[in-house]
């Protein structure tokens, strides 16, 4: 079987959660498959950096930007030249002709609530990203969901055959082991730590929900005369302009702190060395940040309407997204009770090690032989 990957948002740099998807599931197909051949679409510099051991794989240069006209209308003839017998969409953005077999996965369904500034402002956006998505559900031949809190919200508030949904949990990739030359004291003094701080790491959008996670973090310093820092790891995105904003306006925003990208070597530590990891998004499809927090002995306090409560049970804490005052109360609960904390992290690891890669990867070509045995029966 010919099988093609949209990989154009391959690894982390380029879309987060979505580019490690695409990055580890390669990686595990290629290892536990040489009997199929891969056609990996990729965008400048993968297309040249990347180096596949692999005999059965070709990349193909897709120099496409996504979400945009390229994407449409130049792609599909790209992908149709490859004469593949299968195709896999690793995100919602399938090009509506583009008519051959493929596979979709959906990591989550937040552009229906928050559909970013662009589609907003524009009801010709918001009526091409309906259309994308809605075409996309309709015509795949199998749609995998990497939860069930996806997969619920998919049946909730999209009309489709709910019988094509297979749900598989992505593999946990850990953010990797520290340089043995890096001291816990060099890293927080690189990036300008000196208290203790609570760690956020993830994009900067109105879903992640960071002004309520500022607004936690004042009452911290007001309300409980917690001396500590704020960490937002990540980069900020001037598009969404009104969480910098926040920031700026912040009573405490000499103990903000922005890193911007972090070096992955310093992750360990950094997760390691928090008072808890926080995730305060509205919406999440999986979570990775929060489960790799936990393998690295930090709590996790998540708000209560994503997938991390499936994912971690009882390893996590939970609160209502809109209320701050709860987060900063969860907050200051983990500051003075370390067997708490400890407790969460123990429940959390015994959850987050069936999670793994070769699994995923392993019921996804499972996704592909039906998938393709669907056209040809």
């Amino acid at each position: 079987m010919k099988i093609g990957i949209d990989a154009r948002m391959y690894g982390a740099k380029n879309a987060t959660g979505i580019g490690v998807y695409i990055e580890n599931l390669i990686k595990n197909l290629l290892a536990i498959d040489q009997q199929n051949q891969y056609h990996l679409f990729l965008k400048e510099p993968e297309f040249s950096q990347l180096q596949f051991s692999s005999q059965n794989v070709i990349k193909v240069k897709a120099d496409f930007p996504w979400y945009s006209y390229a994407e449409q209308f130049k792609l599909p003839k790209l992908i149709k030249a490859q004469k593949l017998d299968l195709m896999h969409f690793p995100h919602f953005n399938v090009p509506i002709f583009y008519s051959k077999p493929y596979v979709l996965t959906i990591h989550d369904i937040t552009p229906r609530f928050f559909p970013g500034p662009l589609v907003k402002r524009s009801a010709w956006r918001k009526m091409a990203y309906n259309l994308v998505f809605t075409t996309g559900l309709r015509r795949a031949k199998k749609i995998i969901s990497i939860s069930n809190h996806t997969a619920d919200n998919l049946k909730k508030y999209f009309k489709f055959n709910h019988n094509k949904i297979e749900i598989i949990y992505p593999g946990v990739t850990l953010a990797g082991e520290s340089s043995a030359d890096l001291s816990k004291e060099t890293v927080l003094q690189k990036y300008g730590i000196s208290k203790p701080y609570i760690f956020y790491l993830g994009v900067w959008r109105d879903h992640k929900n960071l002004p309520t996670l500022i607004s936690a973090f004042e009452k911290l310093k007001k309300d409980y005369q917690f001396d500590c820092q704020l960490v937002l790891g990540g980069q900020a995105d001037e598009r969404f302009s009104e969480i910098q904003e926040k920031i700026s306006s912040c009573e405490f925003k000499s103990d903000i702190v922005t890193p911007g990208f972090i070096d992955k070597k310093d992750l360990p530590i950094l997760y390691g060395s928090a008072l808890s990891f926080v995730l305060p998004s509205f919406e999440e499809g999986f979570g990775l940040v929060a489960v790799e927090s936990i393998f690295y002995g930090t709590p996790v306090i998540a708000s209560n309407t994503t997938s991390v409560p499936e994912i971690l049970g009882d390893g996590g804490l939970y609160f209502n997204p809109d209320k701050p005052t709860e987060l900063a109360e969860l907050i200051n609960k983990i500051r003075f009770d370390s067997s708490l904390a400890a407790k969460l992290v123990e429940n959390g690891r015994q959850k987050i090690f069936q999670f793994n890669w070769q699994k995923t990867a392993t019921k996804t070509l499972a996704v592909y032989n039906t998938a393709y045995s669907i056209d040809t029966n």
